[in-house]
């Protein structure tokens, strides 16, 4: 029976260096972005190589939730999905995914909304969807009685081996440290927009250093992070550290 895993994230929270990690183990497939194609055909947004996304997946949300909901294409007994809550504006939704292991990366909203607005002159609040992630973790948490695991892309980059190996032991997934390295270069599994997004991550071979460089936000992105910070604290009180606090 595979093991489907439903990594939430916004954008720039080192989701693709998580999906690089995940793609090196011997027992998992992965998948990027599933969505995506539905997310700008049914939206409209305008969004960097809008067109080619598009033509180069199946923009159909049932079709697309069927497909997901099955066995992995390679039959792997793990399927690693990178998904983003701010893609979810269509009829899919929370209880679609039944029979699926979620968990939830975030990133500090300063970092996030700097790394994004270096390849997009501007960013909305809907950009990130963090308002939508924190909603279906708490439903998620419910569902289980405790809560689902959360990961920040500041952890893991601080501690990658002790980070994701409790998260392995979250998932019910054995530790590989494989994880932990990667060859440089693109992926079959990439999405079409690895062209505009994804330069730095085919460049590594692995996690890089923690952020500690000081931040100075315009006054409109600095006014989108503090509206985003409620919903990221919410998640990071949960979220898996190296060590128990």
């Amino acid at each position: 029976m595979t093991l489907r895993i439903a990594m939430w994230s916004g954008p720039r929270n080192l989701s693709t260096a998580m999906m690089r990690s995940f793609g090196s183990r011997s027992d998992t497939f992965v998948s990027d972005e599933p969505f995506y194609g539905c997310f700008l055909k049914h939206s409209g947004a305008d969004h960097p190589m809008r067109d080619e996304v598009i033509a180069s997946m199946d923009c159909d949300w049932r079709s697309v939730m069927e497909a997901l909901s099955g066995d992995a294409a390679d039959r792997s007994p793990v399927w690693y999905q990178k998904h983003m809550w701010h893609h979810m504006t269509g009829p899919v939704g929370y209880d679609d995914f039944a029979g699926f292991t979620h968990a939830f990366l975030i990133r500090d909203p300063e970092r996030m909304i700097a790394s994004y607005l270096r390849k997009r002159e501007t960013g909305a609040f809907e950009d990130f969807g963090l308002e939508r992630q924190a909603e279906f973790f708490e439903r998620e948490a419910g569902r289980l009685g405790h809560v689902p695991p959360v990961i920040d892309a500041n952890d893991v980059l601080a501690n990658p081996d002790a980070v994701l190996s409790r998260l392995c032991e979250a998932l019910g997934i054995p530790w590989d440290a494989a994880m932990l390295s990667w060859a440089p270069g693109r992926r079959d599994s990439d999405g079409v927009w690895a062209a505009h997004w994804y330069g730095a991550v085919e460049k590594s071979t692995g996690f890089g250093a923690p952020d500690s460089d000081p931040l100075s936000l315009p006054a409109d992105a600095k006014r989108l992070a503090d509206r985003c910070r409620p919903y990221y604290e919410r998640l990071a009180s949960h979220r898996i550290r190296a060590e128990n606090p």
